[in-house]
């Protein structure tokens, strides 16, 4: 995004903030009491609301449980204040209470839901029970909790609704503006990254786990703080307020205000809320139908929401042209930094013992055992099922192995997962181009460097700093020249080198490549050939290719090991390889000058 439209935007949206605090301001005096009413519940179902957008529509993780924290904070204040009583240190306790206890559960439940290779459908289902387990417990603890019938009447806080209502709205719109904030800033863009490529994220040096669980901690303190104004305003809790259709509600409001838009679900939640308080009661059953379907229509044929809609069109009134390309932020060369930590021993920056890969009774790798030192291209070849990918993997994460040893710069890997191994220097490319679709070629590579310089959490950097062979990449491939563009308008080339470029600004020193030149032209090979070949000569980098294409491994490689059916063929020099009668004899139809079928 370019400093002028970056300018506008901000402009643009301090200007809504002032108007809609403005508009908190003046509600009091030119509304009616019932819609100050109706208002003050839909303001704080709002900010749930805005936290189920985060987490589904920013973040990918599809929830069901908000329902539950914002109950957990509403009963906090009703049961202290039930059996407690009233007082200023009361009041602070069942805050306290409620956060504490909120955060605890959302600990818990992420846990549960992001462990490592978990299922994205864990979420859903881990949230998807929360709030029946704690509507259960709520009704089991019988008169302490006011069991199906809740807690009302206890005293709070003696404070006018018109201050109520200034107190929520204000709430309501610092919230927007924090998550606004938020979303577009360094952090936030690695919730987008999470949800289109976790495993590139994790390959990253990324723990998308850890990010995970934070995210739904911090949701479930706004759910809960939305829940103890509630309660301190209503003096009265029940436990519909944490129950699963509440949750579900509040997914549906998300979708149909538009996911993903922070404004969209604030709108919808209000407009909903607000309509279901005039017309539930006329059309007490025709009103959540006529809800439901709106959702599936909406579901169907406008998957953004409907808030989208109206944007495109204010956009195309205004005359805003589409977002610059070609120009992004500037960059500053950053000088190569080793690892910390990392041993000097040149001689074994990678070191393989007896890795084995077994699925059920098929062993797919088999005793693999070899080194490799700085400075060194070492090509994998063999016929396709030889196990070449499956090495790779099992070099890049602990869990993968069945057995052996992998010891990256001196360190061994065990059964650490792929995040972890990253700090021991190790940095993979994938077979296929692995990137950040709707994020531009300068995000990608800001996330990229997360591990190695902390990202900024309300703010997004003017700069982006890179090491030099990553600066190299994007230089001699023309990506400095597209920036600002998003990465689906790439070529096939450019996002190999892009992935490439993003590998590199982990500031590895053994690079896994996984046939980095499929789909290229024979240009394009050529220009990787040479990137790889300085990036051992002048930088140092431990190599480990696997590749078909036989003419540009003898091109690159200082040597070549040949994998058949999991085993090691032969691990010899480039012209040995090529002339042996073996491997040849295992490549059908191969030609006089080692050319590979593949």
């Amino acid at each position: 995004m370019t400093d002028t439209r970056r300018d506008s935007d901000l402009r643009l949206v301090l200007g809504l903030g002032a108007l809609a605090l403005a508009s908190v301001a003046l509600g009091p005096y030119i509304l009616p009491t019932f819609l100050i009413n109706s208002l003050l519940r839909a303001i704080l179902y709002a900010a749930v609301a805005l936290t189920v957008d985060v987490l589904w529509g920013y973040t990918g993780i599809l929830t069901f449980g908000q329902s539950a924290f914002f109950g957990i904070g509403a009963y906090a204040v009703g049961l202290v204040f039930t059996h407690m009583g009233f007082s200023a240190s009361h009041a602070l306790l069942a805050l306290v209470l409620s956060l504490v206890v909120s955060a605890s559960t959302a600990l818990l439940v992420g846990w549960l839901s992001f462990y490592p290779g978990a299922s994205p459908l864990y979420a859903s289902v881990v949230t998807l029970a929360l709030p029946i387990v704690v509507t259960q417990i709520l009704f089991s603890a019988g008169t302490f909790t006011g069991s199906s019938s809740g807690l009302s009447g206890f005293e709070s806080f003696d404070i006018s609704i018109e201050i109520w209502f200034w107190i929520s709205g204000t709430f309501l719109v610092l919230l927007t503006g924090v998550a606004w904030l938020f979303v577009r800033s360094d952090a936030g863009r690695m919730l987008v990254a999470i949800r289109e490529n976790e495993a590139r994220c994790e390959y990253l040096g990324i723990s998308v786990s850890r990010l995970k669980i934070l995210l739904l901690m911090a949701a479930a303190l706004v759910a809960a703080l939305s829940g103890y104004l509630f309660a301190s305003m209503q003096m009265v809790v029940a436990p519909e307020y944490a129950g699963f259709v509440f949750g579900t509600e509040l997914v549906i409001w998300v979708a149909l205000g538009g996911r993903g838009s922070l404004v969209g679900p604030v709108l919808g939640t209000l407009f909903i809320d607000v309509g279901s308080a005039y017309l539930s009661g006329n059309l007490p059953y025709v009103w959540k139908l006529l809800v439901g379907v709106a959702f599936v229509v909406v579901i169907v044929a406008f998957p953004g929401g409907l808030l989208p809609l109206p944007m495109a069109l204010l956009r195309r009134l205004r005359g805003i042209p589409p977002p610059a390309r070609g120009r992004g932020p500037m960059l500053e060369l950053a000088e190569p930094r080793a690892l910390p930590g990392l041993r000097g021993d040149s001689a074994s920056a990678l070191v393989l013992e007896g890795v084995c890969k077994n699925f059920g009774s098929l062993r797919v790798l088999d005793g693999i055992s070899f080194r490799a030192g700085r400075g060194e291209l070492l090509s994998v070849v063999g016929p396709n099922g030889a196990g070449k990918t499956t090495l790779m993997r099992c070099i890049s994460d602990g869990a993968e192995r069945s057995r052996g040893r992998v010891l990256i710069n001196g360190f061994d890997t065990g059964r650490l997962p792929p995040e972890r191994c990253v700090a021991f220097g190790i940095g993979r490319k994938f077979q296929t181009a692995n990137t950040f679709d709707s994020l531009t070629v300068a995000q990608s590579l800001r996330i990229a460097r997360s591990r190695l310089e902390r990202p900024w959490l309300l703010h997004c950097s003017r700069t982006l700093a890179l090491p030099d062979a990553a600066l190299q990449v994007i230089r001699a491939t023309g990506l400095d020249e597209h920036l600002d563009m998003a990465v689906r308008h790439l070529s096939h080339g450019q996002k190999q080198a892009l992935e490439l470029a993003m590998v590199l600004a982990l500031e590895p020193n053994v690079l896994l490549l996984d046939e980095p030149t499929a789909g290229l032209t024979k240009a394009e090979r050529t220009l990787i050939g040479r990137i790889l070949r300085d990036l051992t000569e002048h930088h140092g980098l431990c190599i480990l290719l696997v590749e078909h294409d036989l003419d540009f491994v003898r091109e690159v490689s200082s040597r070549v090991i040949v994998l058949h059916q999991g085993q090691i063929l032969l691990d010899a020099t480039v012209a040995e390889v090529v002339e042996s009668e073996l491997v040849r004899s295992i490549y059908a139809g191969v030609g006089s000058h080692g050319e590979s079928p593949s």
